[in-house]
């Protein structure tokens, strides 16, 4: 069994603007790089194998947290296509039924020029699956809201068609376990802590 302990990367500009960033290499904002300044992951969490994304904004997020932290292509955020950079909302004004029909696809979603869910789900345990046969036990990772929520799907056999069975905090981490075949929720919104003079001091 492996365990998957996961942090979304802090805010960024576009997720200000409530624009869909995908594999869009998004800085952070300043003020989320102050406030990461301020944390640090739980004690029994700071020494584990951490793994990120390699997009810019989970690797800003990993070092001002201390973390020294491997880059997993795995771990990069769902391909949203030609969908990136535009707005949810805008999409739904200007396509009404294209995208009812593409957003009641759930897991199968799949943004033109993108990847879906699925795939997503598909590519994380590949990756898990090659962590567990080297014997690691229990890793980190910071990725990306898309990776989670995939991940969650998967775990809690949700279709992505309803509301998500479980309110996520992506401020917080979300642990997840890979048995070798499946997903499974260990716990969620696990907070950060307030950093203290045991690291990076």
């Amino acid at each position: 069994m492996l365990e998957l302990i996961c942090l979304r990367h802090g805010p960024t500009e576009w997720n200000r603007q409530k624009r869909i960033q995908g594999q869009h290499d998004e800085p952070l904002r300043p003020e989320s790089r102050h406030q990461l300044l301020t944390l640090e992951v739980p004690e029994s969490l700071a020494d584990i194998n951490w793994y990120s994304s390699p997009l810019v904004r989970a690797l800003e997020t990993a070092q001002l947290l201390g973390l020294d932290a491997r880059q997993a292509p795995a771990l990069i955020e769902m391909d949203w296509g030609d969908w990136e950079g535009q707005r949810i909302t805008d999409l739904r004004r200007s396509d009404p039924n294209g995208m009812n029909a593409m957003e009641s696809m759930g897991l199968d979603l799949c943004p033109p020029g993108g990847e879906s869910p699925r795939q997503v789900q598909q590519r994380l345990s590949d990756w898990a699956e090659s962590l567990r046969l080297q014997g690691i036990k229990r890793a980190g990772a910071v990725c990306h809201k898309g990776v989670i929520r995939a991940l969650l799907a998967n775990a809690c056999q949700w279709d992505m068609r309803a509301k998500a069975p479980v309110k996520l905090d992506y401020s917080c981490l979300q642990c997840f376990a890979w048995d070798g075949r499946r997903w499974h929720l260990r716990q969620a919104n696990v907070p950060l802590e307030p950093r203290q003079c045991r690291r990076n001091s």
